[in-house]
């Protein structure tokens, strides 16, 4: 599709060279490069031109005009230099819009080859020319056209790896003559310092090949300016990628390069050059490279190892988070709990008062009714009685703080004198086990042996006690009986014994169990801690115990229903219960559960 706004100058030259001969169409395209000329750099208006030129197949004739022989070309490498100026200046800085990809993979590519066969077609015209003046134009012509890839290749970089995979360029480079090869030295320098990476992504082969043709114009040529530009080419090279700086140094290849280079003569123009690349060759420097590139492994590894740990704790993240939001919600709830039952308490504080005035007040009401009810001159006696009543209510209150105050302090020794009880039990059982066991296991020593003077004196003393107590004469019957009821003594006795033996056990086992007994009700909590079935331990075994909690029970809930004039003369007579009571009914309780009778 043709662009609107077309120059007229360009289409002008179009139809020109749409309607010329084919000799005439090289002259005719050299008006672009004073179309190109007259517009002003780096402007829009010379993208318009250049994307003119591209839409009309103007760049196209041209690649067609350099691909064809010079000798049938007017002008001839004339000609064909400025032919190559203008395609290479077209080129730059051109949008082919829509024929991108065709522009990119065919025309830049086929540009660069003509280029590079030009160079040869040229050096070899140099060659077979005789004349100075012949080899010093055509010499010219050779740089215009290294000029021209050169800024074709500053403009499209991608076309450096083509340039140097090409075999044109390879022969271009390993070439004899002198000024050739410094102008192909110093193209080569040139497109290195736009874009050194490309030389590593070349075949392997041609890089060696590269590699090999600079050595040895650097170690063959006699030519100062050929070493110059090859010392600087082959520094720049291993200043800029340390493979081919290690190749240099390791490979078999190049073996003894630093020897020769310590063989050059010292004194010239690039000395300094040179004696940067022999330090670049020597171990230390290649030592410091190995380093380098160890710590660079060191900090990739160290990169991916950061990066495992990175994502590691990005994937635990979230469970940390669930943690932490559990943590702050249980707090959440405990701190909420708390000032609830705090709030419960006031609460419940609260309603206590309530209750207690309420209380002081029915009371009060109470007294003034009586105080209507009763007669004036029974009034002093009923105060009396009142205030006889409250004060023994008052002394009940006190007494039993007392006690429960002295229990509480008594607590401690009396759980220590128990301790020390059980220790002292079990300590005499434990000695009394021993002994026995000592008496049964203990040899029999014998009689001690006796002398005739204690044989005497034993004697005498058996003949003094029968002179002083005389027994009686007893026929056999009446000693066999004597005997048999004896018998049944002794058998009684031993029969007598075993149930003794087991009521005695029975009695320790109710002591025991009493003890466990008070030292759980001295340990148990109050009503107001008590939760659960705790209420329901403290039950006791005993049906008499128990008819009998049960008839006091009814009998409290019988009075708390009663009408309040019943209570008058029964409250006195419920506070004087007697002590012996009281104990006998404590020691009937049964803590820790029911037991069947």
């Amino acid at each position: 599709m043709k662009p609107m706004g077309t120059d007229p100058r360009i289409l002008s030259l179009a139809a020109e060279v749409a309607k010329s001969p084919e000799q005439n169409v090289p002259v005719i395209l050299l008006k672009l490069k004073e179309i190109i000329n007259n517009t002003p750099l780096g402007s829009s208006e010379l993208k318009k031109i250049k994307q003119d030129i591209y839409c009309y197949d103007l760049i196209q004739y041209c690649l067609l005009v350099l691909s064809k022989d010079c000798s049938r070309i007017q002008g001839g490498w004339t000609t064909i230099s400025q032919l190559t100026q203008i395609l290479s200046h077209c080129c730059v800085g051109l949008e082919p819009g829509e024929d991108a990809e065709e522009f990119y993979n065919e025309l830049l590519p086929s540009a660069a080859e003509n280029f590079l066969v030009l160079g040869r077609r040229l050096q070899t015209c140099f060659i077979n020319a005789a004349k100075g003046e012949e080899k010093d134009a055509l010499l010219h012509f050779f740089e215009i056209v290294t000029d021209s890839l050169f800024w074709l290749l500053g403009g499209h970089v991608q076309l450096i790896q083509n340039v140097l995979q090409s075999d044109h360029f390879l022969h271009l480079l390993q070439t004899d003559n002198v000024q050739i090869g410094s102008t192909v030295m110093t193209m080569l320098q040139n497109i290195l310092q736009i874009n050194s990476g490309d030389l590593l992504r070349i075949e392997g082969k041609t890089l060696h090949s590269i590699l090999d043709e600079v050595i040895f114009k650097l170690l063959s040529t006699p030519s100062p300016v050929i070493r110059s530009t090859t010392t600087k080419l082959l520094l720049l090279m291993a200043e800029s990628h340390q493979e081919i700086l290690i190749l240099l140094r390791l490979s078999a290849c190049y073996k003894g390069l630093r020897s020769l280079l310590n063989k050059q003569e010292p004194g010239t123009e690039f000395s300094q050059e040179l004696t940067q690349l022999i330090g670049l060759l020597s171990p230390k420097v290649y030592q410091e490279v190995e380093e380098q590139k160890l710590h660079q492994a060191a900090c990739l590894i160290q990169a991916y190892w950061k990066g495992f740990q990175t994502r590691k704790r990005l994937k635990k993240l979230p469970s940390a988070v669930i943690t932490l939001q559990r943590s702050f919600r249980s707090k959440r709830a405990k701190m909420l709990l708390k000032l609830r039952r705090q709030k419960e308490e006031e609460d419940r504080r609260l309603q206590l008062q309530l209750q207690r005035q309420r209380a002081m007040r029915l009371s009060r009401e109470l007294r003034l009714s009586m105080l209507e009810i009763i007669h004036p001159g029974q009034v002093e006696k009923h105060n009396r009685e009142i205030e006889e009543k409250s004060a023994l209510i008052i002394q009940k209150h006190w007494r039993g703080y007392r006690e429960r105050k002295n229990f509480r302090q008594q607590r401690p020794s009396l759980m220590e004198y128990k301790a020390a009880v059980t220790l002292q039990r079990a300590t005499l059982k434990f000695l009394a086990k021993c002994c026995n066991k000592k008496k049964i296991f203990a040899p029999w020593q014998g009689l001690r042996e006796l002398t005739d003077a204690r044989r005497v004196e034993l004697k005498q003393q058996v003949d003094d006690y029968i002179r002083r107590h005389p027994g009686s004469q007893i026929s056999d019957v009446t000693s066999r009986e004597l005997h048999s009821q004896a018998q049944e003594q002794l058998q009684h006795y031993f029969m007598g014994r075993a149930l003794e033996e087991r009521a005695q056990q029975h009695r320790e086992a109710l002591m025991a169990q009493i003890s466990t007994n008070i030292e759980q009700l001295v340990k148990a909590p109050s009503l107001k801690e008590a939760e659960g079935k705790e209420p329901e331990l403290f039950l006791s075994r005993s049906r008499p115990v128990a008819a009998k909690a049960k008839q006091a029970h009814l009998t409290t809930l019988k009075h708390m229903q009663a009408p309040w004039w019943k209570k008058l003369e029964e409250e006195a007579d419920e506070i004087d219960v007697p002590k012996d009571e009281l104990s006998v009914e404590l020691g009937t309780l049964f803590i820790g559960g029911t037991k069947p009778p």
